[in-house]
């Protein structure tokens, strides 16, 4: 027996379809491509470091090892160094952490740099290199003297080897670091840098002004960053005059596109002990 066939109620049924579900297939591919658009874009993240004291004036080192050379260079001890105009704290690294529940970063093709560490004047230059995986470190000696450098790597492979005059030695650096890595001359034990290897670009050191720029972050996310600095942790700093506690120094940015600028924030001169 042939079914009754009902056009009237069958059209009907398509137009209500239609214009409910129509729209909000329509919506939604609009705000995935609004998300993928927002995603493409990028930002920048600033802000001013500086000291909540009176500028510290670094303290002589005492040389002595090599002191013919190294003792007529007039070094001083710069795990803090503090712009005595302005205040700027110089030398804090600040980079976007990528722990448990942090969100996905875009991928990055790794740059596969060479960075020197130089052993110049009885002192590393510079004192704070950002890598990614899968760049190299290469340790120069331009002194006179001898050198060494120990690295004391986490997950790379820990070095400690000799440099002697003229000569240089590279590293492989293949695995991301948990946190800045500390490099000693056991020579000249004042001698100090630091070697912060991440699995992404997104990190910068702050300049003489404390200024610090971080391009190129993914734009409509929530990232974490941390802060790290040689003569203390940093904890509790002041935005602007107003308390803000970052916890395990780490604060949270909702970044978007083009400046976020977070402005000054100012360091407690007891969180930072310059020794």
């Amino acid at each position: 027996m042939t079914q009754p066939f009902f056009p009237s109620v069958e059209n009907s049924a398509l137009k209500i379809a239609t214009s409910f579900c129509l729209p909000a297939l329509l919506a939604a591919a609009a705000c995935l491509s609004n998300v993928s658009a927002l995603r493409a874009e990028t930002g920048t993240l600033r802000m001013q470091l500086v000291y909540g004291g009176d500028p510290v004036k670094p303290a002589p080192i005492d040389v002595n090892k090599d002191v013919q050379f190294c003792g007529k260079h007039g070094l001083t001890n710069e795990a803090l160094i503090v712009n005595p105009t302005n205040k700027g704290i110089k030398n804090a690294v600040v980079y976007v952490y990528t722990g448990r529940g942090t969100p996905d970063l875009p991928e990055t093709e790794p740059a596969g740099a060479n960075h020197v560490l130089a052993n110049e004047n009885c002192r590393f230059e510079p004192r704070y290199i950002i890598a990614q995986t899968g760049d190299k470190l290469t340790v120069t000696n331009p002194d006179p003297v001898g050198h060494n450098a120990n690295l004391n790597f986490l997950r790379n492979d820990p070095q400690n080897f000799t440099i002697p005059t003229g000569q240089e030695k590279s590293v492989d650096l293949v695995e991301a670091e948990p946190a800045p890595i500390p490099v000693e001359c056991n020579i000249h034990p004042w001698m100090k840098a630091y070697v912060v290897v991440l699995e992404h670009p997104f990190a910068a050191v702050s300049d003489e002004d404390g200024m610090i720029e971080i391009e190129g972050l993914p734009a409509g996310e929530e990232l974490t960053f941390r802060i790290f600095h040689e003569a203390g942790r940093i904890d509790e700093v002041t935005i602007d005059g107003k308390s803000e506690s970052w916890r395990r120094s780490r604060f949270e940015v909702e970044i978007e596109p083009g400046m976020n600028d977070m402005g000054t924030v100012t360091v407690p001169a007891d969180a930072l002990s310059g020794e």
